[in-house]
């Protein structure tokens, strides 16, 4: 099959559900060769769903089975062209004094500690095959102000938002990218309780409603948009964080008394 990403090696962690699975589906339908990573079985019924989807079991915040994910794509014909650093963990919403340093530590080795890892391996691949790849990792809008996800979560996709411009800096020279995503309420195994208990009590039409669309997102929409970012169309984008949200975060909260057609002021 061809595509923007026709024979192209593409590795995806946290590809067992949510983002990372639809993620990996999108790259392998645009003909990429996708080496889905996750900590889950769950990743095995991702490889059978498509014949260009190789399932590989690891730790995302493992340092050796992160080196041992990127050797093996670097390893297949074509090397490293794209690394999508997804994997990641919600940690609850306890508030910032009841969570424990222990809380925060594991949390961070696989929010944080683990797109370092993708970042650190993915790049040193890519340089020694010539210096050409994308990196996309998965931020938050948690990451861009409060009130959107836990204290510990929040701090860790504020960390990969920095950590993509640090990376695209350090990198100079080279014609690595690498950039992040920023989803709004996705509908995802992570927010799952918030829609099944939204659904039980008969307040599914809430969801998503202080974004202007008025909805939450699916996973697909974010896959999408990390295509976009590994594709040649975003050739100049580089140490970007793209916020996908539908306009959640364009504006300070507010009573929303106006309805469309109504008078503005």
């Amino acid at each position: 099959m061809t595509g923007r990403f026709s024979s192209r090696n593409v590795v995806v962690t946290g590809a067992g559900s949510g983002i990372g699975r639809a993620a990996a589906i999108a790259f392998a339908r645009e003909g990429a060769h996708v080496l889905a990573f996750d900590i889950t079985d769950a990743v095995e019924d991702v490889a059978a769903s498509h014949p260009s989807i190789t399932a590989m079991r690891g730790d995302a915040g493992s340092d050796a089975d992160v080196a041992a994910l990127v050797a093996a794509a670097a390893g297949r014909q074509g090397g490293l062209g794209i690394i999508v650093a997804n994997a990641g963990v919600s940690g609850g919403m306890a508030g910032l004094l009841d969570q424990s340093a222990e809380d925060w530590a594991a949390l961070l080795r696989v929010n944080l500690i683990g797109p370092f890892l993708a970042i650190k391996h993915g790049a040193r691949a890519m340089l020694a095959a010539g210096g050409t790849g994308a990196i996309i990792c998965t931020a938050s809008v948690a990451g861009l102000r409060a009130g959107a996800g836990g204290p510990a979560y929040s701090a860790s996709k504020a960390g990969v938002i920095n950590l993509v411009q640090t990376a695209a800096q350090q990198l100079t020279g080279s014609n690595i990218r690498v950039n992040a995503v920023c989803p709004g309420l996705i509908e995802t195994g992570m927010t799952q309780p918030l829609y099944d208990n939204a659904r039980t009590r008969g307040l599914e039409h809430q969801i998503g409603q202080l974004n202007p669309l008025r909805r939450g997102g699916q996973a697909e929409e974010i896959a999408q948009a990390i295509a976009f970012l590994a594709s040649d169309d975003a050739s100049y984008v580089n140490g970007q964080a793209l916020v996908v949200d539908g306009g959640l975060s364009s504006s300070h909260p507010f009573p929303r008394r106006r309805q469309l057609g109504e008078t503005t002021f």
